[in-house]
């Protein structure tokens, strides 16, 4: 008798029940996200050009390489390999259901010698008593027996912990909670920047890799932006800025931000992520005449022109608030006085002064001593900004993942089987228990129930 034809429908089943499909789209995941990691995602193209070359940047962008996780392959794989894990589910359930709800009730004797863990032994006891003291000992000990009694046997089958056999599907669900939730966030969220300079407000932030801007529904504004520095000046110690929200002008929230200490209104998270500098600064020096000792104290802008007591004029030509390891400096170049001439035919020169040591110019020996008491930079805030409307569906399914995992390495579906018949005016006790994962340690655990369970028909 021929075998029956298989349909299209069941050629398509088991191509997404296959093994071999899991292991495949796992392994194309895997690589795909080695790329998605190597090359950086939504960048400019400027700096794709400048990092790769011209021709590398066109191969990455027809190939989506540059967007990967938004790309229509990536959501493909994804797709496919969520499928594939459903009808496997599927596939597998009918058998995981039955185990449960269908026990084997009737155990013979080629049963018994399937299951490495059991014995058997006789005793004096009716069996009616025998039934009634395991039933108890059972309850106490494992879990409340169903009886069964027919041709002279009764047979006994309790089970503990049924549920552990679905630690699988609760594993699988948990990958398919976290691809929704990553899902949601690619589709409905965003990755974004903005810069906002100390005093400024904005309502709208600028996607990587895109001009056009998305409006938040509400303003930021930067009240102020703070930088300090490492011995030596050279390198940031720690930045933070002072964020207000605003909602029809009204404020309606306020925080001190920092790296790893963000601030999240509505869904929008606000990142501390960069700073930098926003128009020249602005300078105050303490100027004295050497030869009178007279003083003065003068504000400057850098390139504009300063007048000074006895006609001449100065202005600051270049500023660093790091020089060498010495700190902030200005380097400033003297003018003939503000009308363009120079009456005493002095060259122009210029000369650096340290604000970290205010007499330093004194041993310039010209007419006048410079002091840079202090200066004032405006800085801009640089903020990255991400959207994730499927973050919390990823952490319930990141709860999913443990809860399976947990219960899929240490618990197991214990179940246990006793026959017990009458034989020469005595009653023999057969019985065997089985668990479906981590046999040594209920290997372990059955040898002190074993004792238990034959002491409890001696006395």
């Amino acid at each position: 008798m021929n075998a029956k034809k298989s349909s299209f429908f069941d050629h398509v089943w088991d191509f997404f029940c296959s093994l071999k499909l899991a292991i495949s789209t796992l392994i194309l995941l895997a690589l795909t996200s080695i790329i998605g990691t190597v090359i950086q995602q939504n960048a400019n193209p400027q700096d794709y050009v400048r990092e790769y070359g011209e021709t590398a940047y066109r191969i990455f962008s027809a190939l989506n390489f540059l967007d990967m996780y938004h790309s229509w392959w990536f959501l493909t794989l994804l797709t496919l390999f969520a499928v594939n894990l459903i009808c496997c589910s599927i596939k597998r359930l009918p058998r995981i259901l039955k185990l449960v709800n269908q026990p084997n009730l009737d155990p013979d004797e080629r049963f018994y010698k399937t299951m490495a863990n059991g014995g058997e032994l006789t005793v004096g006891l009716a069996p009616e008593k025998v039934r009634d003291r395991l039933a108890e000992f059972l309850g106490r000990k494992f879990a409340r027996p169903r009886v069964a009694e027919g041709e002279g046997i009764i047979q006994l089958f309790a089970q503990k912990m049924p549920w552990a056999r679905f630690s699988v599907y609760v594993t699988h669900l948990s990958i398919l909670v976290i691809f929704l939730g990553a899902i949601l966030g690619t589709v409905w969220g965003y990755k974004a920047y903005v810069n906002i300079p100390e005093g400024s407000s904005t309502d709208k932030v600028w996607p990587r890799g895109s001009d056009t801007p998305i409006d938040l529904g509400f303003e930021v504004r930067c009240d102020r932006f703070e930088v300090q520095f490492y011995p030596g000046g050279m390198r940031p110690k720690e930045f933070v800025s002072d964020l207000v929200v605003l909602e029809n002008g009204r404020e309606v929230e306020k925080k001190t931000i920092e790296v790893n200490n963000p601030l999240t209104y509505k869904g929008i998270t606000f990142y501390q992520s960069s700073y930098g500098p926003m128009g020249d600064p602005q300078f105050h020096f303490k100027v004295r005449e050497r030869a009178t000792g007279k003083t003065v104290t003068v504000v400057a802008h850098k390139g504009q022109p300063v007048r000074l007591p006895g006609g001449q004029a100065f202005r600051v030509a270049d500023f660093t608030e790091h020089f060498q390891t010495f700190g902030s400096a200005a380097r400033i170049e003297m003018l003939p006085d503000l009308a363009g001439k120079n009456p005493a035919g002095r060259s122009r020169k210029s000369f650096v002064v340290l604000q970290k040591f205010p007499e330093f110019d004194a041993q310039r020996g010209g007419e006048y001593i410079f002091s840079l008491l202090d200066y004032k930079q405006r800085y801009y805030t640089g903020l990255q900004v991400a959207k994730d409307p499927g973050v919390w569906v990823v952490w319930l399914g990141c709860f999913f993942l443990v809860a399976g995992t947990f219960s899929a390495f240490f618990l197991s579906h214990r179940r246990l089987w006793v026959t017990v018949r009458a034989e020469g005016g005595k009653t023999h006790v057969r019985y065997g228990a089985n668990a479906h994962r981590n046999q040594a340690a209920f290997a372990i655990w059955f040898e002190d129930f074993a004792r238990d369970f034959e002491e409890s028909l001696k006395k």
